[in-house]
């Protein structure tokens, strides 16, 4: 027995859902937060002076774009050398204004602030527009962050990107949306970063159209949460719905009133509606979205490199997916670790699968959790089972309820089953609500079953609406059956399909019946298979047996639909077919046929298999196949068998067997029966 999440649901939506968002899902460039490396972003140095090339932050891990070189500046590498350092000291000591402002720079960056100051706001004092920017990023490392403000504003006013951009944060902390985005816009026009990424952030936040262009512009700098969030951005764009790119609108598993919901295997966890990959209908933008994942993956984005694997995946790219989950999952991403267990899961390794699981569940991720409940649940191990489903409960999944709630059920544990299907249901799992309506139908209350189908149908379940059209029918309320029925059928459920074909058959409304029959038939409904072939039968003349000589026919569409619901098992698709077989003359296909349908407990089958026995010779084992028939209630094959024990002698039988099929009926066989019958008397009293 293996269990899923939310069945219907996971099918529709897919991947990668989680109990909450971790905090640096929305993440700006982090200029002003407390690590001293996320201010290195925005110091600058004089216009003559060094600078250093890269500083990585704890989650854009950008070059630092804010760090302005002059004509002749030297590298980084060199302002690392310590000759270098010595170099420069002697020279602002001396009061050259350059030194000073690198030098406050380079000691700025190691973390000495006391250090740096004096340094700092002696090159300002001359004018350095670098040293006033930096001196800015020192004052509100200390806590004067409006003192920082007035000397970033100086540095911007001079043409300072890197300044324009901290002053443009500060503002926005402080409420000052206007100031804000004026103050974001110089530097984002001047080229910067960090400076496109932080106004584009401010417009995505007021939901402005202008944010694409910023984020883009961003992004082309290398800017890999740029990057990503474009990625995000042109996917979304893309969607006409989020649907998960592993997933499916479908069916989930049915309910059907009077059972419980059967347990499945275990789905891939579904998405957060502002994080998970989404499929859309437009290539293009897709296509584009994939290049920006890329981008921001290979510079070590763990979340670009997990919707680059979704993508890849969707496509069929299995190796190359796995590939970047495993780089995703690697740099602590839970929800890759997820996404790779099921990769390896479908590729039939279950054993590294739950190795990954495992790892994702610890991290807090409850869809993992589930699939390992999932796991042991399969294995028969039903207390490690609900321990995981347990944690994907407490992980802020609703799935783990509902699991809880399939796992008691199997066991017979109907109130703990009720509890966790009511707890599911009440926080808006809709196969929950549709699993509890079950199981109150079950125990004798529809009147406390119809409210939660209704709010599962609602909600969107499938099998709710179907099961509510069961529900009405069951009251006679025929319309209202059939209204739900249609919903269900609308949504592609196979057996409400056929419901209103055979509903729609019994209207006189062939034509659309037919279409209905055939949706049914063609998800894999026996009984749809055979209604519609009987459609389609009624519509061409029978077909008489060939000529001599002439090539048996080639089989009807109808006959092809017959001959589908037959191999499904359906007995009166299996007599039709051999009928039909023995119509054209092929006796061993229509005996087969026959065979297969009498041994499935047909007595129309055992009757036609009889009457091709008898024709051949082989009247001792027709009379078997005809008493079966007979004892199921078969008149002609009672009638058969007087006949039979008649023609022997058997007066006494035959006489019985008439009895029998007078009693059997119908009325012609009955009245053939009632005279062989006085006949087979005369001759025995005679």
């Amino acid at each position: 027995m293996v269990f899923m999440g939310d069945r219907a649901t996971l099918l529709k939506t897919g991947r990668f859902a989680r109990g909450h968002a971790h905090p640096e899902e929305k993440t700006a460039d982090v200029a002003f937060v407390a690590a001293t490396a996320q201010y290195n972003d925005i110091i600058e140095s004089a216009e003559t002076a060094e600078c250093a090339a890269s500083v990585e932050s704890a989650e854009t891990v950008e070059t630092a774009d804010g760090v302005e070189n002059a004509e002749g500046a030297e590298t980084a590498a060199s302002a690392d050398n310590a000759e270098s350092e010595a170099r420069h000291r002697r020279a602002a000591d001396a009061g050259d204004t350059a030194s000073m402002s690198v030098l406050g720079a380079l000691l700025l960056r190691r973390g000495d602030l006391a250090g740096a100051e004096p340094y700092l706001r002696a090159a300002t004092a001359d004018g350095d527009r670098a040293a006033a920017n930096n001196l800015g990023v020192l004052l509100h490392q200390r806590g004067y962050p409006d003192e920082a403000a007035g000397w970033w504003r100086t540095a911007a006013v001079a043409g300072s990107a890197a300044a324009a951009h901290a002053l443009g944060r500060h503002l926005r902390e402080r409420g000052d949306e206007p100031g804000a985005e004026y103050w974001l816009r110089q530097s984002a026009e001047q080229g910067h970063a960090l400076g496109a990424y932080a106004l584009a952030d401010l417009l995505e936040h007021r939901s402005d159209v202008g944010a694409e262009r910023w984020l883009r512009a961003a992004a082309e700098q290398g800017h890999r949460e740029a990057a990503y969030r474009l990625a995000r951005t042109l996917e979304r764009n893309a969607a006409d719905a989020d649907h998960d790119a592993f997933g499916r609108a479908g069916l989930g598993p049915r309910a059907d009133a009077g059972r419980a919901p059967d347990p499945a295997a275990p789905r891939r966890p579904a998405a957060r509606k502002d994080d998970g990959p989404v499929a859309g209908p437009e290539p293009s933008r897709t296509g584009e979205a994939e290049q920006w994942y890329r981008q921001a993956a290979a510079r070590g984005h763990r979340r670009a490199a997990l919707h680059l694997g979704a993508i890849l995946e969707q496509r069929g790219e299995l190796k190359e997916a796995g590939r970047w989950y495993l780089i995703s999952a690697k740099a602590g991403e839970a929800r890759a670790a997820c996404a790779l267990g099921f990769l390896l899961r479908d590729a039939g390794d279950r054993e590294s699968a739950a190795v990954w699981w495992l790892r994702a569940a610890q991290d807090g991720d409850g869809n993992a959790a589930n699939a390992l409940g999932a796991l042991h649940a399969a294995r028969g191990e039903q207390q490690t089972a609900e321990r995981w489903y347990r944690a994907a409960m407490d992980a802020g999944d609703v799935n783990g309820a509902y699991n809880l709630g399939l796992l008691c059920a199997a066991q017979d544990r109907t109130a703990q089953a009720e509890q966790w299907y009511r707890r599911a249901a009440y926080a808006g799992h809709r196969e929950a609500a549709n699993a509890l309506a079950v199981l109150l139908l079950q125990a004798g209350d529809p009147v406390g079953a119809e409210p939660w189908f209704s709010k599962a149908a609602e909600a969107g379940s499938v099998d709710a609406a179907f099961n509510l059209g069961i529900l009405y029918a069951g009251r006679d309320e025929d319309r209202t059956a059939l209204l739900w029925y249609e919903r269900a059928a609308a949504a592609g459920h196979t057996e409400a399909a056929l419901q209103v074909g055979m509903a729609l058959l019994h209207h006189g409304e062939e034509r659309e019946a037919e279409r209905h029959l055939r949706c049914a038939a063609g998800g894999g409904s026996a009984e749809a298979a055979f209604r519609l072939a009987g459609v389609l039968d009624s519509r061409q003349p029978p077909p008489g047996p060939p000529a001599l000589g002439e090539p048996l026919p080639e089989k009807t569409e109808c006959e092809e639909w017959y001959e589908r619901a037959a191999e499904q098992g359906h007995r009166r698709a299996q007599v039709r077919v051999g009928m039909l077989a023995a119509s054209r003359g092929d006796v061993e296909s229509a005996g087969r046929w026959y065979r297969e349908a009498a041994e499935a407990g047909s007595r129309n089958g055992a009757f036609n298999l009889g009457l091709l026995l008898a024709r051949e010779g082989s009247e001792r084992e027709a009379a078997l196949w005809w008493t079966r028939a007979a004892a199921e209630g078969h008149g002609r094959a009672a009638l058969r068998l007087a006949l039979l024990a008649a023609r022997r002698g058997e007066l006494a039988e035959g006489k019985r067997w008439c009895a029998r099929a007078v009693e059997l009926g119908p009325a012609e066989v009955a009245e053939r029966a009632a005279r062989l019958r006085e006949a087979l008397h005369q001759e025995l009293t005679a």
